[in-house]
C-alpha cells in the first residue's frame, strides 16, 4: 500500500478525449474516451478536490435512453484502477491465474466481456486516489471517513450528470468491496435530497460488506462470535478447492449448503453456549469442523472452537509450506517464515495487481492521451484518518452508526424508490468480504416480498474480483446483460 503522497496536483492537464473502436460479438461500438478531473466545491464554493475518471461514452446514441452507469472500487483508500482495467471497460488486462503470476510485459485484449453495449461507463477514483488530489485549502477530515467519502461522490456525480447532460438518462452505480457501503450511502443520501434529488435505475453490489461490525473476528474473551459463522461456508470451499475434504463432495453449492446449514443451526449455538457447551456438544463442533474445513481436529480444540481467517489462511496448506490468498484463497503462496499465526501479504493481490496497475500507467498515456506529472496512486494509506461514523435517516430519524451498518441505507434507498433494482455478486472464495455473510445482510434489509423481488443474487466460483477468473467473468457478463435489460422495462 502506498503512503499518501503530495495532495495538490502539480498541473492540470485538462481533459483529453479520444475516439475508439471496439469489436465484441459481431457488434462494432464506436465509442468516445475522456480522462479528466471534476472539481468539487465545498459550502462556501471553494475548490477542496479535483476526482479524476474515465468515461466511455457510445456515439451516437440518445442520451435520454442511453444508461450511464458509474464504478468504483474499495478501499477505503483504494483507487478504481482494477474495474477500470480488469472487469468492464473497453480494454481488458489478462491477469495471473491461481498458480501463475505472470511479468511484463503484460497482455491487454479488446474486452468481450465490457458493458459498453449496454451501458455508457464513467470510472472514478476517490479522493486522493488515482489521479483524484486534495486542493490546498481542502482538509482530509471532510473526504476521509463514510459520510465525507460519499458526499464527495455525490456531489461528482450531480456535477457530472449537469456537465455532461446526463440528468435524464438512466442511471446506475457499480461498487465493489468498500465501495459497496459507498454505493448504500450514497443512493439514499442522494435520494433523500442532497442537491438536485437523484434517483437510480438500479445498483450493483460485488463483493459487499454493508455491516462492517459482522467483518471484526476477535478471538479474545468476550469477542464478537458472528465472524466464525459467517466466514465457514468460505473455509469450506476453501478446503474443497485444495481437496481437503474428507469425502467430498462432488457438488460445491451443495456441500455451501450444508456448510451454512451447520453454521447458523449448530455452530452458533454452541459459540453462544461460550463456556457452558458440553464437552459432548465441543467435540460435536469439532468434527463438523474438520469436515467442512480440513482442518485438524487439535487445532480447532486449540483454537477455543474459534479460527480466525487469517489463522485458517496460515494453516490449511501449512503441511506444504504454503499460504493461501486473501481476495481470492485459490491463490497459494509460499511460507518463508513457518509457523506464522497468518499471513503478511495477499498471495491473490500480488498475482494480479502489478499487471493492471501496470497496463493502466501505459493506456491512460498512450491510448487516451491523458498526459499528467503526477504518479498515479493505486492505493493510499488513509485507515488512520478514517471515520467510521455514519450518520443516517432511520425512519425519518437521525441515527448515528458506529460501528456502521449501511444495511440501512439500502434498505432505506428500496423503499424510498420502490422500482430500483439491486444486483449482488458474490465470490465462493472470497475471505475479504464472505458470501456468507453478504446472504446475512441481505436477509435483514427488512423489506417487504414486493421490494425483496427487486433483489438478485448470483454466485461465482471466484474471488473477491471476480472477474480475475476468465469463466465466472463470462457468467457475470451474462448475469448483468439479463440484469439491465429487465431493469431497462
Amino acid at each position: 500500500m502506498l503512503v499518501m503522497g503530495p495532495t495538490v496536483a502539480l498541473s492540470d492537464p485538462g481533459d483529453a478525449v479520444t475516439q475508439h473502436v471496439l469489436v465484441m460479438d459481431g457488434q462494432t461500438l464506436h465509442y468516445t474516451a475522456r480522462a479528466g478531473t471534476i472539481t468539487l466545491y465545498d459550502n462556501k464554493n471553494q475548490p477542496t478536490n479535483t476526482m479524476f475518471f474515465t468515461a466511455y461514452t457510445l456515439d451516437g446514441a440518445d442520451a435520454s435512453r442511453r444508461p450511464v452507469t458509474f464504478f468504483y472500487n474499495g478501499g477505503p483508500g483504494g483507487s478504481s484502477v482494477w474495474q477500470r482495467m480488469a472487469a468492464f471497460g473497453p480494454v481488458r488486462v489478462i491477469g495471473g491465474t491461481p498458480g501463475e503470476t505472470p511479468s511484463a510485459p503484460y497482455r491487454v485484449v479488446d474486452n468481450q466481456y465490457s458493458l459498453l453495449d449496454r451501458t455508457d461507463e464513467v470510472y472514478v477514483d476517490a479522493p486522493a486516489t488515482g489521479f483524484s488530489r486534495l486542493l490546498p485549502k481542502a482538509n482530509g477530515s471532510d473526504v476521509f471517513g463514510i459520510d465525507g467519502d460519499a458526499a464527495a461522490f455525490a456531489q461528482f456525480i450531480d456535477r457530472y450528470l449537469s456537465e455532461y447532460g446526463r440528468w435524464n438518462s438512466p442511471k446506475y452505480l457499480f461498487g465493489e468491496s468498500y465501495g459497496t457501503v459507498r454505493s448504500a450511502v450514497v443512493a439514499h443520501l442522494m435520494e433523500s435530497g442532497f442537491g438536485q434529488a437523484v434517483q437510480f435505475n438500479g445498483i450493483v453490489l460485488q463483493s459487499s460488506a454493508l455491516n462492517l461490525d459482522l467483518l471484526g473476528d476477535d478471538e479474545n474473551v468476550g469477542g464478537n462470535d458472528w465472524p466464525f459463522v459467517l466466514f465457514l461456508p468460505t473455509e469450506a470451499a476453501t478446503a474443497w478447492y485444495y481437496h481437503l475434504v474428507p469425502g467430498a463432495p462432488s457438488s460445491l453449492t451443495a456441500f455451501l449448503q450444508d456448510a451454512e446449514h451447520f453454521a447458523l443451526t449448530e455452530y452458533l449455538p454452541v459459540l453462544a453456549m461460550g463456556d457452558n457447551a458440553t464437552p459432548a456438544q465441543r467435540e460435536d463442533v469439532v468434527a463438523k469442523l474438520h469436515r467442512f474445513t480440513g482442518l485438524s481436529q487439535q487445532f480447532i480444540r486449540d483454537s477455543n472452537l474459534r479460527v480466525s481467517p487469517g489463522n485458517f489462511r496460515s494453516e490449511l496448506l501449512r503441511s506444504r509450506g504454503e499460504v493461501v490468498g486473501y481476495m481470492d484463497t485459490r491463490y497459494a503462496g509460499y511460507d518463508t517464515v513457518g509457523m506464522r499465526q497468518q499471513p503478511s501479504w495477499d498471495t491473490s493481490d500480488l498475482a494480479t495487481s502489478p499487471a493492471v496497475i501496470a497496463v493502466f500507467n501505459d493506456y491512460v498515456r498512450n491510448e487516451l492521451a491523458y498526459h499528467t506529472n503526477l504518479q498515479y496512486l493505486p492505493l493510499v494509506d488513509v485507515l488512520a484518518q478514517w471515520s467510521w461514523r455514519h450518520q443516517t435517516d432511520l425512519g425519518g430519524d437521525a441515527a448515528l452508526l458506529e460501528p456502521p451498518n449501511t444495511i440501512v441505507d439500502l434498505s432505506e434507498a428500496m423503499a424510498e424508490n420502490p422500482g430500483m433494482r439491486v444486483f449482488s455478486a458474490q465470490g465462493y472464495y472470497d475471505m475479504s468480504t464472505p458470501f456468507f455473510q453478504q446472504e446475512y445482510d441481505f436477509a435483514h434489509l427488512h423489506l417487504p416480498p414486493a421490494l425483496r423481488r427487486n433483489l438478485t443474487i448470483e454466485h461465482y466460483e471466484s474471488g473477491h474480483m471476480i472477474y480475475f477468473d476468465p469463466a465466472s467473468l463470462a457468467k457475470l457478463k451474462a448475469d448483468l446483460d439479463r440484469w439491465y435489460d429487465e431493469a431497462a422495462r
